[in-house]
């Protein structure tokens, strides 16, 4: 691991030198064009330093004095609004990775006195979050024991409320980021909320306290690494789906697989398979998002978007900061090697229950077909932002199956129009059931006994019973809508993306559609739905994935209004069997 753990430190370097200059004398940073500045990104900045520090013990870089640049973001991020808690909580461990202990740490020494009481105010300052925000309760109460702000250590208490709300929240033991209202965005930042606490304890003064609370944590982080070994893909691409994928569905897996590794938390047994996949996922961040002409992440350019609270400065800077974290901890695994021979895959398909209950049922299906290469994640879970397609219950699979960044799309799922509403078969399931069916395929099926409408509002006049049968690369999906009460459903709509990987940024053996696309075929339908001719959308900065480009939509739909009777059966059936190909065979 040495090798990684040098290469790892040599593309940190590059990306801090590149972005350093960004920083501005009060300690702000400077966006690139056509962002703009978030008020948590000082933090970011604070903590990417601290980590390269940690790693090299440098306080110099091109020229800029690393313990200087830290102390100005930790001067601009403590007189931020209160809003952004997540980069003060960055910005405390940054200033801790200097070193522990005030006395004894530079940078505590370069901020001045009103920079010092004002940090240990908003250090102390809790607000009791529901969400991932309670991970940067717990950082910040690390830093503030350990840097001996306080003689009161909170981090115990608050670790252990973290993990009561997941088994609260979670029937499974997965972490629940909107528990409130409607609940169930199970996303990655249950994955990257375990990497901060695991790097704020790792700080801890307290080295006791720390090795009382891995093994709450480590409960937890075994769901979601067995969880990460299942959604890798074959070129490497990791988790696909929910808020904040990109970039950081690669390097928030990477960071707690490694993480892992190195706590012993994987057993012996399946060590080379874990390596193997974190080889994967490396070599897939590395490849589609360096730029490594100019040494910098590009997360954002003509091809490819991403989520608008992600800005390119911000993740240059997390980027850093992983990257030193990885070349730390790959340094600690002496005998740890990429030099290993990748198992061979297995045709499967499972459903992952996220959380089951009387209410609703969310999980995520995983199948894999290694033949044909397809290899697919379905969630069935709910959506913080209703203005996205990341969540819906669709085959996820960039390059085979795309859906824009930040947009709203049907995508491969029918959308029906009830006045205001929208409603459409995603969010939640009851009585979900996957198996084997004839010749050997797999199926997922699952109910809604309400429809429910984008903004997760039951329409309690109708349900929907929905089928995925995946054979080979052969893929069909039924939706079967009845309601109870006469309604006129205004109009229909079920839309297709065609898309393909980045131009540039991708690997040679990255999968995407040959010439043929997915070919769809209409089995069923009694929603007498048309297809439109094909809508252009390339340079619609709007339709772009985190990943690449969407060329076209294919859209079918039914434009004027149809009359639903009661207890009449309403079938809309689709195949698919998509033509995969190599990027490099295109």
């Amino acid at each position: 691991m040495q090798t990684f753990a040098e290469q790892c430190l040599d593309i940190a370097r590059a990306i801090l030198s590149h972005n350093l200059e960004s920083i501005k004398e009060d300690g702000s940073v400077d966006p690139v064009n056509g962002e703009e500045f978030r008020l948590d990104e000082p933090g970011h900045v604070a903590l990417a330093l601290g980590e390269f520090n940690r790693l090299t013990g440098e306080t110099q870089l091109d020229g800029h004095d690393i313990v200087d640049l830290s102390a100005r973001c930790i001067t601009a991020q403590t007189f931020m609004p209160e809003e952004a808690e997540n980069g003060l909580a960055y910005c405390a461990l940054g200033l801790l990775s200097f070193g522990p202990a005030k006395d004894r740490n530079p940078v505590w020494e370069r901020l001045q006195e009103i920079t010092q009481n004002e940090l240990d105010k908003r250090l102390l300052a809790r607000t009791d979050y529901q969400n991932h925000h309670q991970a940067f309760n717990v950082a910040k109460a690390v830093a503030r024991f350990s840097m001996g702000l306080s003689k009161k250590d909170e981090t115990g208490k608050l670790v252990d409320r973290f993990v009561n709300r997941i088994q609260e929240n979670s029937s499974n033991g997965f972490f629940d980021d909107e528990p409130e209202g409607f609940g169930g965005a199970f996303n990655l930042y249950g994955v990257m909320s375990l990497v901060i606490m695991r790097q704020a304890l790792q700080l801890h003064a307290n080295m006791h306290l720390r090795d009382r609370k891995l093994p709450s944590l480590r409960t937890v982080a075994e769901k979601y690494l067995n969880l990460i070994h299942s959604v890798v893909r074959e070129d490497g691409l990791g988790w696909n789906f929910g808020r904040g994928i990109g970039a950081y569905g690669q390097m928030h897996c990477i960071s707690l697989l490694l993480q892992a590794l190195r706590d012993d938390w994987i057993q012996q047994k399946d060590s080379a398979k874990s390596l193997d996949v974190l080889r994967r996922l490396f070599y897939y961040f590395f490849v589609t998002y360096l730029d490594q002409d100019h040494g910098c992440l590009v997360i954002r350019d003509d091809e490819r978007n991403t989520v608008d609270n992600h800005t390119t400065r911000m993740a240059n800077f997390d980027a850093a900061r992983y990257l030193c974290q990885w070349s730390r901890i790959a340094r600690s695994l002496k005998d740890a090697s990429f030099d290993i021979t990748s198992p061979t895959a297995r045709r499967s398909g499972r459903f992952v229950i996220f959380d089951k209950g009387h209410r609703k049922e969310q999980g995520l299906f995983i199948y894999r077909d290694p033949d044909s290469k397809l290899h697919i994640q379905l969630p069935l879970i709910a959506s913080n932002n209703p203005d996205s397609s990341d969540t819906l219950a669709f085959p996820h699979s960039p390059g085979i199956f795309d859906w824009p960044a930040n947009a709203y799309l049907p995508v491969l799922l029918p959308e029906l129009t009830f006045g205001e509403n929208k409603a459409i078969p995603a969010f939640y399931g009851k009585n979900c059931v996957t198996g084997l069916g004839l010749r050997n395929s797999f199926f997922f099926r699952y109910e809604q006994p309400n429809l429910i409408t984008l903004d997760k509002k039951s329409l309690n006049f109708g349900s929907c019973k929905v089928s995925w049968i995946f054979d080979g690369n052969k893929i069909t999906s039924e939706f079967l809508f009845t309601v109870k009460k006469q309604v006129s459903m205004d109009k229909m709509r079920y839309v297709v993306p065609i898309g393909e990987p980045h131009s540039r940024y991708r690997l040679p053996r990255t999968l995407k559609l040959g010439p043929e696309r997915q070919r769809p075929i209409v089995l069923k339908d009694d929603f007498f739905a048309t297809w439109t001719e094909p809508e252009e959308v390339m340079n619609d900065p709007q339709y772009r994935t985190c990943y690449g480009n969407i060329h076209y939509l294919q859209v079918l739909q039914r434009d004027h209004p149809l009359v639903m009777r009661p207890n009449q059966q309403y079938r809309l059936t689709v195949s698919f069997e998509p033509q995969i190909i190599y990027a490099e065979d295109a």
